[in-house]
Order: C-alpha cells, then structure tokens, then sequence
C-alpha cells in the first residue's frame, strides 16, 4: 500500500499554520489567479505532496528501519484490556495518525503503553494525552 492510498483512506485532516513572506505570497496568488491551482490550499499540498513524492525512498526506507506503522492504528479499550490481561506492554510508533479509543481511561492507557510515538497525529482524550505525557516521544 503506497503512502497515497493510504492518505485518501485516512480522511482525516490537520490543520497546520504556516507563515509566509509577501512575495511568496504574492507568487501563490498570481499562480491562483492564472488558474494553474484553484486556491492557496491547492498550491500548498500539492507542493507538500511532490516533495514528499521526491523523498519517497527516504521515508520508505526510515519506516523499515525504525519499524513505524504506516498509515491509521487504533487502539480500542478491548485492545488494551487483552494487552493488560497478557501482561505485556506497548511500544507504539506511528507514522500517519495514532488513536486512542474515547473510553479508555487514563489508568489503561499508563498500564499498556510503554512509549509512543507519532509523526503525524495523536487522537486521544486530554485525560489519556495528559497521563501519557511523559511517554510520548
């Protein structure tokens, strides 16, 4: 599964905020207005998106070496009480977006995950977020 693939089946978005001087500014907008991308967002991504395309071997590589789940991993309050019940503990490491099912509680969580991390995005409660803090990396 390529990182695109995987990208359309997310469907989940983060917002990130990104300061630009004028000029470059000035320049998105003359390529806006000459139609070559409908708007500012447009340009952006697909900027994002080809030079990640341009990278494509290091991430690949990066990912294999450094054992990182590619894409979406959730973690259920079912995963996790099987996880306690066996006596092991998680070591998450993501690329893409990691969740953190709304009804496990801040006890679980520190029970069952050892470590975390994420390049990309972390959904989980401000509680389990919160009681995690100092094992996020």
């Amino acid at each position: 599964m390529s990182v695109q693939e995987i990208r359309t089946k997310i469907g989940d978005t983060e917002k990130i905020t990104i300061n630009l001087g004028p000029i470059d500014l000035g320049q998105i907008d003359l390529l806006v207005q000459e139609g070559f991308y409908s708007n500012r967002t447009d340009l952006i991504r697909t900027a994002i998106r080809n030079q990640l395309a341009s990278h494509a071997d290091v991430i690949r590589q990066t990912v294999t070496r450094k054992s990182l789940v590619l894409g979406l991993q959730h973690f259920s309050r079912e995963n996790l009480e099987a996880v306690r019940q066996s006596g092991q503990t998680l070591q998450i490491q993501v690329l893409g977006m990691a969740s953190i099912a709304g009804d496990v509680t801040p006890e679980l969580a520190l029970a069952t995950i050892e470590s975390i991390t994420v390049l990309g995005a972390l959904h989980a409660s401000p509680a389990v977020k919160a009681a995690l803090a100092g094992r996020i990396r």
